[in-house]
């Protein structure tokens, strides 16, 4: 099988893997310790998880903290509730191409909700109008479902100038990109060849929060519940590699865009050709049937859309909010490729997809 679907999940780094089995000892081992518990074991499970923290915080701007979480939805959640008091009746603004983890909690907290219209390259400009009082601005570094970058220093001034915090959904981009400038940063561990069921939230020193989830206070007190040393240590490898091939990695999946763009270039292209991640490509064919498509390509494993809302039917609301119409939208596919990509790997894709689209008369 071939894997082009980046966004959805990246594979297990060996290194992560490697520092995870440390950690999940059996009976005959002393590295199952509760890192909570104040005894010996419980101090080596304790450390692990703060030299991952460190390895964590890395890939974060300076003058921050971190917080593990069970994943972004969580530390999403974290962000958007406890970054307020209890019945806080102050707008927030998210851009309308938001992951579903920042859109469906805004609409949960029982406040104004502004959505900021993207322009038809998939950019939210910085100039978008926010209503008087807002107290918070999500913005993502690097849309899941097309790649584009958006302008995360100018949303930075913005929020700064309009005495709000600054909430970037990271997952796509840590350990790809620079980090952004914001007040709170989540990120998942899976989608930078992480353990699944680990993120983190970053919060910028001075950042106050209050526990949205209740328990014995692990976390200084903002998230309570047990922490694996397992998934922490393997967080944190992951962590420390992507830093360490950063430069590299980019240099490789660049590379892959331009042969993908040569390999599929009959089809027109989704969001920015140049403000974007270029290990994803999404794309469209006028007509085509992407169910068809994908039940004749089993083995070419890639997206109709965002994973996380396979399945439901609709449109994807981010090509819509491109100006896409819903026809358009159904026509398209995403491919997702990283580190472990081989330029065949594509080359044998592109001739079964191609192949299946042709075979549709597209």
């Amino acid at each position: 099988m071939i894997y082009l679907d980046y966004q959805a999940t990246t594979p297990l780094a060996p290194e992560a893997r490697e520092a995870m089995l440390r950690w999940m000892g059996g009976p005959e081992s002393d590295n199952f310790g509760n890192p909570h518990s104040p005894h010996r074991m419980g101090r080596m499970a304790a450390a692990a998880v703060e030299v991952a923290r460190e390895q964590v915080a890395a890939l974060f701007p300076a003058g921050g903290r971190v917080i593990f979480t069970s994943g972004a939805t969580e530390a999403i959640n974290l962000a958007l509730r406890g970054s307020a008091p209890a019945g806080d009746a102050r707008p927030v603004a998210v851009s309308a191409i938001e992951h579903a983890a920042v859109l469906d909690t805004a609409r949960d907290l029982g406040c104004p909700v502004i959505e900021l219209p993207a322009d038809s390259d998939g950019i939210i400009p910085p100039d978008r109008a926010l209503p008087d009082g807002t107290r918070l601005i999500a913005v993502m570094q690097v849309n899941n479902e097309i790649g584009t970058i958006q302008p995360l220093a100018n949303w930075a001034a913005r929020a700064r100038q309009a005495g709000a915090l600054l909430l970037c959904d990271a997952v796509q981009g840590g350990g790809k990109l620079a980090p952004p400038e914001a007040d709170l940063i989540a990120l998942s561990a899976h989608k930078l060849h992480g353990p699944k069921g680990i993120g983190a939230l970053w919060l910028r020193d001075g950042v106050e929060l209050r526990p949205v989830q209740t328990g014995g206070g692990q976390e200084a007190g903002l998230r309570s519940g047990t922490l694996s040393p397992a998934l922490c240590a393997g967080f944190g490898a992951a962590a420390a590699l992507a830093a360490e091939r950063m430069e590299e990695d980019t240099a490789h999946i660049k590379a892959l865009w331009q042969r993908a763009r040569d390999l599929f270039s009959d089809w027109t292209l989704n969001g920015s050709a140049t403000h974007r991640w270029y290990g994803n490509l999404n794309i469209r064919r006028e007509g085509l049937d992407v169910a068809r498509l994908m039940s004749e390509c089993r083995n070419v494993m890639f997206s109709a859309g965002s994973a996380c809302a396979s399945g439901s039917g609709r449109p994807s609301h981010v090509l819509r909010a491109l100006g896409l119409s819903d026809k358009e939208a159904k026509s398209s596919i995403r491919l997702g490729f990283g580190r472990y990509t081989r330029a065949e790997d594509l080359e044998q894709a592109a001739t079964a997809i191609n192949a299946a689209a042709q075979a549709q008369g597209m």
